[in-house]
């Protein structure tokens, strides 16, 4: 499975921004999809998961009520939106997916996508 990552930028605090991640190869009717962020000088950090079917999502506490995770009816493309943005949340973002359930450990998961960068100015 190869996951492509898009739609990163430079936003104002409070604005919104919606995250991409396309992906192609052979996506299994088992994958989880999830996003992640790393900030600089920090570790990879969980920001939401969604199962295969859409029936089960589960957010970082830093962006519970912000943030919402989804994915089209071909099941290959998965979007983050991101709304009231703060100036804490910028970091590269990455999509990533795993089979099984939902985890939010970033060692869970078997493929990753290459990151895109979102900065938010105060």
């Amino acid at each position: 499975v190869q996951l492509q990552a898009s739609g990163g930028g430079l936003v104002q605090a409070g604005g919104s921004l919606r995250l991409s991640c396309a992906a192609s190869g052979r996506p299994s009717s088992s994958d989880t999809m999830g996003w992640f962020r790393q900030a600089p000088g920090k570790g990879r950090e969980f920001v939401a998961g969604i199962s295969w079917s859409g029936g089960s999502r589960y957010y970082g506490d830093s962006v519970k009520g912000r943030f919402a995770i989804s994915r089209d009816n071909t099941k290959t493309t998965v979007y983050l939106q991101m709304n009231n943005l703060k100036p804490e949340d910028t970091a590269v973002y990455y999509c990533a997916a795993k089979r099984g359930p939902i985890f939010s450990s970033p060692g869970s998961y078997h493929y990753w996508g290459q990151g895109t960068q979102v900065t938010v100015s105060s």
